[in-house]
């Protein structure tokens, strides 16, 4: 390597004392548009209907994905916000004069920013983890949807089939075995929701 090359090596890494933290700014600022950007996605994509209602899972199952989502936005929301308070800073009580204060200030701010996007970075993957940890609990403890079918036991016998309608006259079911069954109120003993109709 030739002197000249080793000369502008070394410039370069005296300038990097003077460039680092407004480098560190602008990495901090794509990582809080792109932090922002993911929080948003996530909270559209699970608002969605579907298998990931959770209204539709069992109790523990909705609980737990329940603190799971919540626990997950916090933290992309933690993120988002050590990525903006490393992208702009914090507002500064005294304005620095001298060269020696503001290289002290300097090298405190690029030891915060670095420390605040760490922290941003973990919590970002940790976040995504626990959203997907719930949505993968959703899929696999939701019960297919589609009507629950209903046991109908008349005078006569016993049906199971799909509710269709009720009404103060009678009930209407759909069986597969069956087809669509009007029975009047005055026939049917007892109507009891069933987990098959096989």
């Amino acid at each position: 390597m030739s002197t000249r090359s080793e000369r502008r090596w070394a410039e370069l890494a005296r300038d990097l004392e003077f460039t680092r933290l407004p480098e560190l700014r602008r990495q901090a600022e794509g990582w809080r548009t792109g932090l922002t950007g993911l929080t948003a996605l996530l909270a559209v994509l699970v608002l969605l209907k579907g298998r990931d209602n959770l209204g539709d899972l069992p109790e523990a199952a909705r609980a737990t994905a329940t603190g799971l989502l919540i626990t997950g936005f916090v933290l992309l929301v933690m993120g988002s916000l050590l990525a903006a308070r490393a992208a702009h800073g914090a507002p500064e009580r005294e304005i620095l004069l001298g060269g020696q204060a503001l290289r002290r200030w300097t090298g405190r701010e690029v030891a915060r920013v670095t420390r605040a996007l760490a922290w941003a970075y973990l919590f970002c993957v940790l976040g995504v983890i626990l959203v997907v940890g719930a949505l993968v609990i959703a899929w696999l403890t939701t019960q297919d949807s589609g009507t629950q079918p209903v046991v109908v036991r008349t005078n006569t016998g016993v049906l199971c089939g799909d509710l269709i309608l009720t009404d103060q006259h009678h009930v209407e079911i759909s069986s597969k075995t069956d087809g669509k069954v009007s029975l009047p109120w005055t026939a049917v003993v007892s109507v009891k929701p069933g987990k098959t109709c096989d």
